[in-house]
């Protein structure tokens, strides 16, 4: 008799460069991995040309807190088109209902 034996395979690694600093991360998507850190990257450069400060960890949170402040907009941005999507299919079903005699 077999025993199953479920494996659970590590993704792939890919190492990329943010801020001076080389890392590797996991993730099957190299070319998704390389753009995240590009951007990570580049905001890093442009908080430091702008801050009083050449702390690499000040600085990341800076960015952190700014891709966060994005994300949170971005989120309640898609909820309210979202509310007006589920409104415009509402009025559209009802008038459908009433074209078809319903």
């Amino acid at each position: 008799m077999e025993a199953d034996v479920t494996t659970t395979q590590t993704p792939p690694s890919t190492e990329v460069e943010i801020f001076g600093e080389v890392y590797r991360v996991r993730g099957s998507d190299h070319e998704h991995l390389q753009g995240l850190a590009g951007l990570v990257d580049r905001r890093m450069r442009d908080v430091a040309r702008h801050a009083n400060t050449a702390d690499k960890a000040r600085i990341a949170i800076l960015v952190a807190l700014n891709l966060a402040d994005e994300l949170s907009r971005v989120q309640k941005q898609q909820e309210g088109e979202q509310g007006e999507i589920r409104e415009k299919v509402t009025a559209l079903t009802e008038e459908l209902s009433r074209a078809l005699g319903g």
